[in-house]
């Protein structure tokens, strides 16, 4: 399979911050929405936005949790919304559409990441429903208010797609449910969602992208018990990390979002996917966990993932070319 994904030389590395990828650009006048845009890298990618001139919209599930991490911050406004449930999600695009505005920037940074198998909405596992599902019924919903000629669609991976596919004849899960590489379906699927949707949103001017923001030790982690965090070497017995070099701080693991969404470095481009502020070669074939799969940027799986989706979903803004 050919490939778009070779480095450009963006000058920046894996300890950029989102403040480096930012110097010298001014978002005076541009609006973003950031899921997740109060917690981890989302709020380190909601503030170094708003302290380069944007305003940006952050739907939350937890809204006072919200409204108190982003308190003092100017030009930022919270609403609720819950990803695992698209009668929420259909609700706050709906309020947003109705003020009439566009939106410049969409990044989707929201995410859990190994949970207990667990069911949302019509028994759909929550991992592919979350980091997916809602995310692809949200910027669906959303399509009318995403500025042609120049918007972006950001969709927050991980190298956790390194761990699989989409398991087309099981999505939910529903047999021999294993934490780890239900994760890695989702994470794929992010992967395929920006692949296709930039596909259908090019001829608008529309771009999107997906990107693995490094490791961060953040809330994402919440369902890891200690234990399981010492077993793979990340902490000690005393909770202290084993080998911080290792980790990025939030504010480097928000810079290849933040970049993915305003650099010019990506003008003309699109439907690729991103680490360490560069675009990502192929992943090599020596098990490394690094670069992109060939699983996660397959043209025809990610036409197949949408049709999926959208069935699902029950949504679909390009049903006449999708």
């Amino acid at each position: 399979m050919t490939t778009a994904q070779q480095k450009i030389g963006s000058g920046f590395g894996a300890r950029s911050t989102a403040d480096d990828v930012l110097r010298g650009i001014d978002l005076t006048g541009r609006l973003a929405l950031v899921t997740g845009g109060y917690s981890g890298i989302g709020l380190e990618t909601t503030r170094s936005l708003v302290g380069a001139g944007a305003r940006v919209v952050v739907p939350a599930r937890r809204p006072d949790t919200a409204e108190r991490a982003l308190d003092g911050l100017p030009g930022v406004e919270v609403d609720e919304m819950d990803l695992g449930d698209l009668e929420s999600v259909r609700g706050f695009a709906e309020r947003f559409l109705g003020s009439g505005r566009t939106l410049d920037m969409v990044i989707n940074s929201a995410g859990i990441m190994a949970c207990p198998e667990t069911r949302v909405g019509p028994g759909w596992e929550a991992q592919f429903a979350t980091n997916h599902l809602g995310h692809f019924a949200l910027v669906n919903r959303l399509w009318p208010a995403i500025a042609p000629g120049g918007a972006r669609v950001v969709s927050v991976s991980s190298r956790g797609h390194h761990a699989g596919g989409i398991r087309w004849d099981d999505v939910n899960w529903r047999h021999g449910y294993d934490k780890w590489e239900a994760y890695g379906q989702a994470k794929t699927a992010n992967v395929l969602f920006a692949v296709h949707l930039d596909k259908l949103g090019r001829g608008a001017g529309v771009r999107a992208f997906a990107l693995h923001p490094g490791g961060i030790l953040t809330p994402l982690q919440r369902y890891l018990g200690k234990e399981e965090q010492i077993e793979r070497g990340w902490i000690d017995e005393n909770g202290n990390v084993l080998h911080p070099e290792a980790f990025k701080t939030p504010q480097q693991g928000a810079a290849t979002q933040v970049w993915a969404a305003t650099s010019p470095q990506l003008d003309g481009l699109g439907g690729l996917y991103l680490e360490d502020c560069d675009v990502a070669e192929p992943a090599p074939a020596d098990g490394e966990r690094e670069g992109v799969k060939d699983w996660a940027i397959d043209p025809e799986q990610a036409a197949r993932l949408w049709a999926l989706s959208a069935e699902l979903t029950g949504v679909d803004a390009f049903a006449d070319r999708s």
